[in-house]
C-alpha cells in the first residue's frame, strides 16, 4: 500500500462525503428509514457511502472494501481491507446535534493502522499521516491540498482526576457503573467516533464502551487514537481490539491513554 496516496484519497473522500452530508443536513426535513437491525438510515448515509465506495474502489481496486451501508460487503473474509462508516452518529444527524462523523480506515492483518475521522458540522478533521502519526488539520479544508497540521498526542492521565468521555446517545447503567469506579475530574458526552479523537487530542483520558458497536464504528477512530499514542482494548480481558471478526461485531472495549488504571477498585 502506498500510504501517501492512501492518506490523500481517504481525506479527500471524507471531505466530499462531508459536503453531501451537510447539504442534506442544512436542507429541508429528510426522510428517516429503518434498516433490518432497526437502526436509522437517511439519504445522507446512502449518498456519502456512494461517494466513498466509488472513490476507494477506483483508487484501490485490489483491496477488499467493507462498508456499513452495503450488506453484500459484509461477507468479506480477508483480514486486510478498507472499512467505512459514511455517517457515524446517524441519531446525532437526525436530531441535528452535530456530533456525527465520516469514517474511513485501513485494516492490515486485523489491525486498524490508518484512518480518517471528519466531523463536518464541527469543522474538525483528524487523520493518520503516511508514517502512522496522527494529526488534526485546521480548517477551512481544501480537497486539493492539505492545510495546516497539528500533531496530536494523548495526555498523561492522573488517575485521581480523570477526564472521561462517554456516548451521548447510547449511555446506559453499565457504563455509568464502570465510570463510577474512577475518580473523575471531568465528564464529557459526545457522539460517534469523536470520542476516540477526544482521547487522542488529550481532551479526555478514557472512553469506555459497554454496549454494541460494529467494526466500521470504531476502526478509523481506533487508528487515529493509536497514532496519537493511545490504545483500544477489549473490556473483558484487556487484549487488543481486532478487526475482521465474523459479522464485524465488536466486544465491549476501552479506549484510553496509557497510564489509565484499567482495573479500578
Amino acid at each position: 500500500m502506498d500510504f501517501e496516496q492512501l492518506t490523500i484519497v481517504m481525506r479527500r473522500l471524507a471531505l466530499e462525503a462531508g459536503d453531501k452530508i451537510m447539504e442534506i443536513y442544512d436542507g429541508p426535513d429528510f426522510e428517516v428509514n429503518s434498516k433490518s437491525d432497526d437502526s436509522p438510515v437517511t439519504a445522507a448515509d446512502e449518498a456519502a457511502d456512494a461517494i466513498i465506495s466509488a472513490g476507494l474502489r477506483a483508487a484501490f481496486p485490489d483491496v477488499a472494501l467493507v462498508t456499513e451501508e452495503q450488506a453484500a460487503s459484509h461477507s468479506v473474509t480477508e483480514t486486510t481491507f478498507l472499512i467505512v462508516d459514511p455517517l457515524d452518529g446517524t441519531k446525532e444527524f437526525i436530531n441535528r446535534r452535530g456530533d456525527f462523523t465520516v469514517n474511513i480506515a485501513y485494516v492490515v492483518d486485523g489491525v486498524a493502522i490508518r484512518g480518517v475521522v471528519y466531523a463536518p458540522a464541527k469543522n474538525r478533521m483528524f487523520f493518520t499521516q503516511a508514517d502512522g502519526a496522527s494529526v488534526e488539520e485546521e480548517g477551512p479544508f481544501s480537497k486539493d491540498a492539505i492545510g495546516t497540521l497539528n500533531p496530536i498526542k494523548v495526555t498523561h492521565p492522573n488517575n485521581t482526576a480523570l477526564m472521561v468521555v462517554a456516548s451521548k446517545s447510547h449511555r446506559d447503567q453499565a457504563t455509568d457503573d464502570y465510570i463510577a469506579k474512577y475518580n473523575v475530574k471531568d465528564m464529557k458526552s459526545a457522539g460517534s467516533s469523536l470520542k476516540f479523537c477526544l482521547v487522542a487530542t488529550g481532551e479526555a483520558d478514557i472512553y469506555p464502551r459497554v454496549g454494541r458497536t460494529m467494526e466500521w464504528d470504531t476502526a478509523a477512530g481506533h487508528a487515529v487514537l493509536v497514532g496519537a499514542g493511545g490504545d483500544v482494548v477489549r473490556f473483558d480481558d484487556h487484549t487488543p481490539l481486532r478487526y475482521g471478526k465474523e459479522t464485524f461485531a465488536n466486544p465491549f472495549f476501552i479506549a484510553y491513554a496509557p497510564g489509565v488504571d484499567l482495573k479500578p477498585a
